[in-house]
């Protein structure tokens, strides 16, 4: 998650509403901000955790302290609360790699130094290995997602209150083909995404025991399904494509000035548009649904990489970060990395991600899968050929060889250290939602 918002007193504003047509005008302006590679971002979500039992809950009241003498600490990161009290910064526009590593870790450390006050720390988990889901903020927005997502199981109550990641938001690209292209950067997204989720898989347990998933956070995104969390067709260009993917998703919830949202079965943006019922939606409407969409490349302007799990230790979060940046906006980078995710378009199959084979082994192998580790190989070299062309320090080269040569070389990622610190391998059990977790439709993608 990525998108706390108010409850809605926007709700009020652009009472006229909108038609078909201008939807798609507005979403075909919006989502694609063409130019020169120049920005970089990042969003850091985070477990919180007791720092002397972390495996016990935090209660509520705790939480509440602590994040409310955080709201008083100033930071140049956006820090917001997701529905099940995960912690998440947002850095600003960066001009350049280390300017916002710099940005965030220095407000990494008064974060951790406030809560550190209250016997509290970060947890770089993609999913949280010990408590079942359980919900923070109760608010209009929460409740209606609860009860939309509720209807496809219970992954979107995990996905809500559970799982942490590392979201990089890079530029969108030149408007002219090329390397930097914006049509090239949005399939190599989608491709070398599966690359970044095998690398960086670290959530493989559920209730402390292993689910047979590396990422069971990219699991519960898939069980999710492909109107919410799925990503448009990659045959079209891409602002037509994802113009249709909005108008054609379902529609989250209809807000209300006050009291309950009404959560709507069935009824996608393009058809609220035709109808006009349960009222007309209005330009404020269509914002809103943009931010209830959640694929994994997701544009807003610039592509904001959805897919990566959170990363341990305090630096973590800047490998998956400075691997991206370099294989994005260094053009020899970028040109490595097209070749090398090329082949393993075949294996999607044509199918959307993340709800196609390539993502779907990333999440469930990681490295062990022979040819992810390969391509997660050649574009690791490519990343630290091209980190001295942008800038980068000795620090963050350095964390980025470290991590090859823990991982990538040997086949493994984050997720295994978790499995090897397991008292037994246990078999997967059922999970605390009542069932082992498996893909919505798997059996018919790799058929």
């Amino acid at each position: 998650m990525s998108d706390t918002q108010s409850d809605g007193g926007d709700c009020t504003e652009h009472r006229t509403a909108v038609t078909e047509a201008e939807v798609e005008a507005l979403v075909r302006g919006i989502c694609f901000k063409t130019g020169p590679p120049r920005t970089l971002g990042v969003e850091l979500e985070w477990l919180v955790h007791s720092l002397e039992m972390p495996q016990l809950p935090v209660t509520p009241e705790r939480l509440e302290a602590a994040y409310a003498t955080l709201r008083a600490v100033p930071l140049a990161s956006a820090l917001t609360v997701e529905p099940g009290g995960q912690l998440e910064l947002s850095s600003p526009p960066a001009a350049s790699l280390m300017e916002c590593v710099d940005t965030v870790s220095a407000d990494l450390d008064t974060v951790r130094d406030v809560l550190a006050e209250d016997g509290l720390g970060l947890a770089g988990i993609g999913h949280d290995p010990w408590h079942a889901p359980r919900r923070f903020l109760h608010e209009p927005r929460y409740d209606a997602m609860e009860t939309c997502l509720d209807r496809n199981g219970p992954a979107g109550r995990h996905m809500m209150c559970a799982s942490a990641s590392v979201q990089v938001c890079v530029d969108a690209g030149h408007e002219e083909p090329g390397p930097l292209g914006h049509v090239r950067r949005w399939w190599l997204a989608h491709q070398l995404g599966a690359v970044l989720v095998a690398a960086f898989a670290n959530s493989p347990l559920l209730g402390r025991r292993p689910t047979g998933w590396q990422s069971t956070r990219q699991l519960m995104w898939m069980e999710i399904g492909a109107g919410r969390a799925g990503a448009p067709p990659l045959d079209d260009a891409p602002r037509a494509a994802w113009a249709r993917h909005v108008l054609d998703a379902p529609v989250m919830c209809v807000r209300r000035d006050s009291g309950p949202w009404e959560v709507p079965e069935g009824l996608t943006f393009r058809e609220w548009t035709r109808s006009g019922s349960p009222r007309p939606p209005t330009r404020a409407d269509l914002d809103y649904h943009l931010t209830t969409l959640f694929p994994p490349i997701r544009p807003r302007g610039h592509l904001e990489l959805r897919m990566i799990d959170a990363q341990p230790g305090e630096n973590g979060w800047l490998v998956p970060l400075a691997v991206t940046a370099a294989l994005f906006d260094d053009p020899e980078a970028a040109e490595t990395a097209y070749r090398t995710v090329k082949p393993l378009a075949e294996r999607s199959l044509n199918l959307p991600a993340p709800h196609n084979p390539l993502w779907v082994d990333a999440a469930r192998h990681g490295l062990a899968d022979p040819e992810l580790r390969e391509a997660a190989d050649s574009c690791f070299a490519a990343a630290l050929r091209a980190l001295p062309r942008r800038g980068a320090t000795a620090r963050v080269i350095d964390a980025v060889a470290a991590y090859r040569d823990r991982y990538v070389a040997r086949g493994r990622c984050p997720a295994d250290d978790l499995l090897d610190a397991l008292p037994a391998m246990d078999p997967p059990q059922p999970g605390p939602a009542g069932g082992t977790p498996t893909a919505h439709g798997r059996k018919d993608i790799r058929t």
